[in-house]
């Protein structure tokens, strides 16, 4: 296979021309190297899906480039592009059975028999699915269902795999089923892949690197260990993790930095980052898991508690603001009692209160 690097420069979507032009794509950039699995992750209406159609050849492009494997796809049709795509509703003829809806494309595209064949009985063996060739769509499950439309795209054999939430229509086991088999795909065929979600949870376990939109714009583009500890900004570091980063509102009071009075922990070089920033008002940001009960600390009174079976979300109410602590196992405590909260100041996050942007 040629090298599959895909690439997108100053890429722009506007919707209607002149004052009223409704721009929804930012100038965006990214490279996606050979063989990379890449999650495009954001809210609804953050614009992935129409970025990710724009590479696919179904949206045009108002302003900038695309190129595939070196080559640019501007003007290409989607069957010149060497790309597959798998949808959100699995788009399966109903009257046709497996093999027939997986064979459908390159029957289109004349390929002999044999190719056909040798092709399908493949794509059919790594998803497991040999066994289910001869029955229609209605026989099958949605997971079955989603496997199929996967093996449509594999027998292509495309430079690209693009997935456009291909997940969303799942029950939560057979998301997480099917997760595990795009990740089996993956690691067997090593085709550079896009692939579009809303569900954070996808976006951690699958992407070799996450792109976080929002507003038509890449927040952050990085490895799912850059993304979650070091947050470009407020709207990624709240967007990824769950429960949420907690937040707390700021200042900086001289060397300290305090909320309502209260000094909190930083590291000497976010006191130094602060100082150079130049603001004093900051948001404090803490992962749930970084916070700890102890015997002293800041003190606070538990306001909610929510066992989820291998841990626990707490959240307690402190005169520097609510925050939610995800301690493991079940808490031996009741709403309304007096508890001590500590955390390490290496792991606090610093984000400018107006532009959201990361300051250390």
């Amino acid at each position: 296979m040629s090298d599959s690097v895909v690439e997108v420069r100053d890429l722009t979507k506007r919707y209607g021309a002149g004052k009223g032009a409704n721009q929804v794509i930012h100038g965006v950039n990214a490279q996606i190297q050979d063989g990379e699995f890449i999650v495009i992750v954001g809210p609804s209406g953050c614009g992935k899906s129409t970025l990710l159609r724009m590479v696919a050849g179904l949206e045009e492009v108002s302003d900038g480039q695309i190129s595939i494997g070196g080559r640019v796809v501007n003007d290409l049709e989607p069957s010149d592009r060497d790309i597959a795509m798998v949808f959100q509703n699995y788009a399966l003829y109903p009257h046709m059975s497996v093999f027939d809806n997986m064979a459908y494309g390159l029957k289109i595209a004349k390929r002999p028999i044999e190719e056909i064949k040798a092709r399908v009985d493949k794509a059919a063996g790594i998803l497991e699915l040999s066994h289910l060739l001869q029955r229609k769509p209605r026989e099958l499950s949605g997971g079955q269902r989603q496997r199929v439309a996967m093996g449509r795209a594999i027998v292509r054999q495309p430079q690209v795999f693009l997935f456009d939430e291909p997940l969303s229509n799942l029950d939560a086991k057979l998301r997480a089923q099917t997760r595990l088999e795009i990740q089996k795909l993956h690691r067997e065929l090593g085709i550079t892949s896009l692939f579009v979600t809303h569900d954070q949870v996808e976006a951690m376990t699958l992407g070799d690197r996450i792109a976080v939109m929002k507003d038509g714009l890449v927040q952050q583009f990085g490895t799912p260990a850059q993304i979650y500890n070091h947050p470009a900004n407020r709207f990624v570091a709240e967007f990824i993790g769950s429960p949420a980063m907690n937040m707390v509102d700021a200042q900086r009071t001289g060397q300290a930095l305090t909320a309502h009075g209260v000094e909190l922990a930083i590291t000497d070089a976010q006191r130094a980052a602060v100082q150079a920033h130049g603001s004093a008002e900051l948001v404090y940001g803490l992962r749930p898991e970084s916070i700890s009960f102890a015997a002293t600390g800041l003190p606070g009174t538990l306001s909610m508690i929510e066992p989820t079976g291998p841990e626990t979300y707490a959240t307690v109410d402190t005169p520097a603001g609510q925050l939610t602590a995800r301690v493991p196992g079940v808490l031996q405590a009741s709403v309304g009692d007096a508890v001590h909260l500590q955390w390490q100041a290496d792991q606090s996050h610093l984000f400018d209160r107006a532009s959201g942007v990361r300051v250390g």
